[in-house]
């Protein structure tokens, strides 16, 4: 799976990581699609987004 970065927010995602490549302001999400896993989790810790991608942002 690849997700693509969108110019808007995918509707019903909610992402407070603000260092990931799809953040956007107001805690949205612009990926196109996400994976979230693994199989078989029983609690929050226990899940990890692999769409998430280290973004750095330019302080200027």
């Amino acid at each position: 799976m690849k997700a693509r970065k969108m110019d808007r927010p995918n509707e019903g995602i909610i992402c407070s990581v603000d260092t990931c490549y799809y953040y956007m302001q107001g805690d949205r999400c612009s990926a196109s699609q996400i994976h979230v896993g693994p199989r078989g989790s029983t609690t929050s810790e226990q899940t990890d987004c692999d769409t998430f991608h280290y973004y750095k942002k330019d302080n200027g």
